[in-house]
């Protein structure tokens, strides 16, 4: 990134593109979750490994999940969350 040119003006040249904006918002609920789960973890003090040995799970899974490489099922989810000691909801709008 040029120096100077700040992350916000990009995003906001970028979202004048439809097709960029398009696949941002199909991708956001997925990064937003991603995001919750990463601020539960850290929140605790809480290593991916330790996250990872609460799930029965490798390292490695928790690794793609949080860099939104991974499409985990819903009892992955549903096994991070409480191993996070949370609950997960999920909502049609």
């Amino acid at each position: 990134m040029k120096p100077g040119i700040e992350l916000s003006e990009i995003r906001k040249k970028l979202m004048k593109n439809a097709e960029f904006t398009a696949e941002y918002e199909r991708l956001q609920p997925r990064y937003d979750l991603i995001a919750q789960i990463i601020a539960a973890r850290t929140g605790q003090n809480m290593t991916q490994s330790e996250l990872a040995r609460r799930m029965g799970t490798q390292t490695s899974n928790i690794s793609r999940l949080e860099s939104g490489t991974y499409n985990p099922s819903l009892d992955f989810l549903i096994r991070t969350a409480n191993s996070l000691g949370k609950e997960l909801q999920i909502a049609l709008r």
